[in-house]
């Protein structure tokens, strides 16, 4: 199954767009597996949004443009930016907010947590380097590999490109494995077929993926198991029959 999604079947608005991955391709569940929602943000300098609950999500912030100063419930205060991730395990109540200090762009990654109601935790992770170029970086996972560790079977990659080298899909090593394929900025050829621009993706099972680009892209690789058990009723990540 290779299913791609464009920007005309996301939801939200001017400065937030959603991507329920689940809607692609079966409307039983917004998500897939353990990934709920993906928002890609694009929110103008001064703006604050102010404080407000999350419950039984876990939230990965990935800010490429601009800084963010994050405050929360558990007394944390950061400026969030290229160079640091956050993950927000919210658990049974957790509260955040977030200033804009300047022009912002980047992703939201809802995920679903492996149980609820735990104690909330707040990770924050400096970036060795801004950008992972023309190599995958392995950002998060469930396992001591990475800084960042969800309590779900999740993994997360990013990758900057700029050639037209032929790149291949990391292999994971998480069973029965669905992947998003997300384009954050620029446009790629996939499978030499058909073209993802910003905002757009691509989703498959354990499919032979290639990609390429004309000019320059950065991107960001999801992967699940899609049949682990997780909690899908978060407040954010949960499934939103909508």
């Amino acid at each position: 199954m290779i299913r791609k999604v464009t920007n005309s079947e996301k939801h939200g608005n001017d400065h937030i767009s959603i991507l329920f991955p689940g809607n692609a391709i079966d409307h039983s569940d917004t998500g897939i597996g353990s990934i709920g929602r993906i928002d890609q943000a694009s929110i103008l300098g001064g703006t604050t949004i102010k404080m407000h609950p999350h419950i039984n999500d876990e939230i990965l912030s990935y800010f490429r443009i601009g800084h963010v100063m994050h405050t929360d419930s558990e007394q944390n205060s950061e400026v969030i930016s290229r160079k640091k991730l956050m993950l927000m395990k919210a658990g049974k109540l957790f509260y955040h907010q977030e200033h804009m200090l300047d022009q912002l762009e980047g992703l939201q990654i809802f995920i679903r947590p492996q149980t609820k109601d735990y104690n909330p935790e707040v990770i924050f992770y400096d970036l060795e380097n801004e950008n992972s170029l023309n190599t995958w970086r392995f950002l998060a996972s469930n396992n001591a590999k990475t800084k960042i560790q969800f309590t779900s079977e999740t993994e997360i990659y990013d990758i900057q490109i700029d050639n037209n080298e032929i790149y291949k899909i990391p292999v994971s090593e998480l069973k029965n494995t669905t992947s998003i394929l997300y384009v954050f900025q620029g446009s790629i050829i996939v499978n030499n077929e058909f073209s993802l621009i910003k905002g757009e993706c691509i989703i498959f099972d354990e499919n032979q993926i290639s990609f390429n680009t004309n000019s320059t892209a950065e991107l960001v690789l999801f992967v699940t198991n899609k049949n682990q058990v997780c909690f899908k009723d978060g407040m954010f990540s949960g499934n939103q029959k909508i």
